[in-house]
């Protein structure tokens, strides 16, 4: 299957794309993997959006879709892939339509993960990450740690990022919805979206997922 995941920050899409990727035998292909694989790899899209990052600017559409094309051409793609971050606006998902038309293939769906924003902030603004691994993250609400403030596994101090902060949240849902969302309205006409609710435990939405995309009620 060939497959794009949508959703707003906060939905668990990352988490979702490794579950159902793994379910369905087919790369997981996500911005930031594309992003560091041709950067560490010094390839020349790698090249050019270092210069661009570099530079503190966005890196342009056709360098990110030409990182997404050399990926979905590498051997494991061949039966399917999962794409997580990609496409992020209309131009980016018209270059992809053209891009897999020109190989002869298509999309099958586009899996909308619905969340409520509230519930995206609550989610997101709860985090808590240890200072010393950044692996270690905790929740005020959904997983505390047993003292407040301390890391449960090494002891260390637990703080709020920047860029996890409301105010930092609700600036982020703004930029998804009037950059990313109208992509949903575009693979609509093209009968391609699959809504489910991403409200509950990550095995639930999973199974949810997958029950979606194989056309049963989710």
């Amino acid at each position: 299957m060939r497959i794009v995941l949508v959703g707003p920050p906060g939905a668990g899409k990352g988490t979702q794309a490794a579950f159902l990727a793994k379910n369905l035998s087919i790369p997981h292909i996500s911005t930031g993997d594309l992003f560091r694989a041709n950067i560490s790899q010094g390839t020349e899209l790698g090249k050019q959006a270092k210069a661009f990052m570099d530079a503190g600017n966005l890196v342009p559409d056709e360098v990110t879709i030409g990182m997404a094309q050399d990926r979905m051409a590498q051997p494991d793609a061949e039966n399917g892939f999962l794409l997580d971050g990609f496409p992020r606006n209309v131009s980016q998902a018209e270059a992809l339509d053209e891009a897999l038309k020109a190989d002869g293939q298509k999309l099958d769906a586009v899996l909308d993960l619905e969340v409520p924003e509230d519930e995206v902030v609550k989610r997101i603004a709860g985090r808590r990450i240890c200072r010393n691994d950044s692996s270690h993250v905790f929740h005020v609400t959904y997983s505390q740690p047993k003292q407040e403030g301390v890391c449960d596994v090494c002891g260390g101090e637990l703080y709020q990022r920047g860029d996890d902060k409301e105010e930092t949240v609700r600036k982020r849902l703004d930029v998804y919805h009037r950059e990313t969302e109208p992509i949903i309205d575009h693979y609509k006409a093209q009968g391609l979206v699959v809504t489910i609710s991403a409200l509950g435990k990550v095995d639930e939405v999973t199974k949810r997922a997958m029950a979606a995309l194989a056309g049963e009620n989710a």
